[in-house]
């Protein structure tokens, strides 16, 4: 199953643990393939950066390697413009040109969408409960 981890809900499941880190936990032991382009990675070591700085934790860019490692990069060729916070179209056309099946999210801004094209979009908690109990 591919799917599309939205900055949110990685950033949850690195530093905060629950239902991001059993999804986290299952990309890096392969059990789903994870999907994200190359500004999506940018975007994740960024903010992961941001949270260290934050707590005063000195750097570590280590967080994400295993993570990163187990995901599929690819490069988008679809462009689209629905989502209301213009930053956050590129998890849809990242979704649509990996041919995943969810987009697992936090944001309001991509929850609102539910459904694009044959991809889902829910949060951690909904795919986790879907996921796990099939």
């Amino acid at each position: 199953m591919r799917i599309v981890i939205d900055t949110n809900v990685l950033i949850s499941g690195v530093f905060f643990g629950g239902f991001p880190r059993e999804i986290l936990r299952a990309v890096v032991d392969q059990k789903i393939t994870a999907c994200a382009t190359t500004e999506i990675i940018n975007e994740y070591e960024e903010i992961v950066q941001e949270m260290i700085d934050r707590k005063q934790g000195h750097i570590n860019r280590t967080i994400l390697s295993p993570l990163i490692k187990a995901m599929e990069i690819i490069e988008p060729v679809t462009h689209v413009e629905i989502c209301r916070d213009p930053d956050d179209n590129k998890f849809l056309e990242c979704a649509k040109d990996s041919h995943a099946l969810y987009i697992v999210s936090g944001d309001k801004d991509l929850l609102v969408i539910e459904q694009f094209g044959n991809i889902q979009i829910m949060n951690a908690k909904d795919f986790c409960e879907k996921y796990f109990s099939e």
